[in-house]
């Protein structure tokens, strides 16, 4: 085995980028190249906030792995992804070797992943339900990375879950959350969906929102008004506006609830030939993906009533939805139990790097 570190030479990238389509088919590789190499050059919005070390591994000249270690200012942990890998114990043995020397020679503390560069890119590791098809939005892996990363030293420090909720149609009754849904109301709230006009604005309130409310999760780092745009600000090209939420009170935002189609793996991989594909499931989804929710802490309750305004669109629809990747503990991760036909797990792992080991 041979381990490569490069910067910006065009045929480790494209080796780098190589690996996920040898690994993958082209239903469930959800890599995008071009976001990729951004990555890979430093050119990405994000890139200015870390430090990214890139690695190959090669096996008699062909690339069987590859994988960054992310690292930021005053952070005394070294953030493990971009991992790819064959199924073969002996590369997999001696990438994570390379890896944790490297982290321990430059003096870390401990390496947590699987993290693609931030909190705001990819990360986490799926553990199950590996027979269906990745829906937008999941961080999808091959499904023996989980053993691969275990055997190696790594321990699940948070587990995330998403919730497939059956179909509903207009008959479908839930009075706790309609109640709580019309006490909003009548206590002068008001839910409103996003419009082309408004929704530089809206998104300007939920980035407001974000960095309040998701401060404590794992792995987050803080970015800017201007970079937050400019990596959401094309959810308006892929969002049925009716399908998200903004929560106000006294003409204050305080909580919002952003979904998207599911359009599994083709928003990753456009071209003009799949132009037409998207917009028709734009228009016709046959799935929504719940991708953000957030409520300030002084309107408690108001997130079963957010839920409840989607679930009103949902109905008119008589479409499923999932709710993504919800961390354990959240008051969102056990709404409508029993409207619950599955459960995605996924995991972020840790391991303590022993000086001098």
């Amino acid at each position: 085995m041979e381990l490569i570190r490069f910067d910006k030479e065009k045929q480790y990238i494209r080796d780098f980028i190589g690996i996920a389509k040898k690994l993958y088919s082209a239903k469930d590789n959800m890599e995008d190249p071009d976001s990729m190499k951004k990555f890979l050059t430093g050119t990405h919005a994000l890139s200015k906030y870390f430090a990214l070390d890139k690695f190959l591994v090669y096996d008699r000249g062909k690339p069987v792995g590859r994988f960054a270690i992310t690292t930021y200012p005053d952070d005394d942990t070294a953030y493990f992804g971009f991992y790819e890998c064959v199924d073969d114990d002996s590369a997999a043995n001696f990438l994570f070797d390379e890896a944790v020397a490297f982290c321990r020679e430059k003096g870390y503390a401990r390496i947590e992943g699987p993290v693609d560069g931030s909190f705001w890119q990819k990360y986490r590791l799926k553990i199950n339900l590996f027979d269906r098809q990745p829906y937008t939005g999941e961080p999808y892996n091959k499904p023996y990375y989980f053993r691969q990363f275990t055997d190696n030293g790594f321990t699940v420090s948070a587990h995330y879950t998403s919730n497939l909720f059956h179909p509903i149609d207009e008959s479908y009754r839930n009075e706790k959350f309609e109640q709580r849904f019309q006490q909003f109301l009548d206590n002068g709230y008001r839910i409103e969906s996003p419009t082309e006009e408004n929704y530089d604005a809206i998104m300007g309130d939920v980035y407001d929102m974000i960095m309040e409310l998701y401060s404590d999760f794992p792995i987050f780092k803080a970015l800017s008004r201007e970079d937050f745009m400019e990596i959401y600000g094309s959810f308006r090209m892929i969002m049925n506006m009716s399908m998200t939420k903004i929560a106000f009170y006294q003409d204050k935002a305080v909580g919002f609830y952003i979904s998207i189609p599911d359009y599994a793996n083709r928003v990753y991989h456009v071209s003009l030939l799949s132009l037409p594909m998207l917009l028709k499931i734009k228009k016709s989804p046959e799935r929504y993906v719940m991708l953000y929710m957030g409520v300030r802490p002084e309107h408690r309750g108001l997130g079963k009533a957010l839920v409840y305004s989607i679930m009103k669109e949902l109905a008119q629809n008589r479409l499923p939805s999932i709710g993504a990747l919800v961390r354990d503990g959240k008051p969102n991760q056990t709404y409508l139990p029993d409207d619950v036909t599955d459960i995605y797990e996924y995991v972020l792992l840790e391991r303590t790097i022993a000086q001098g080991d």
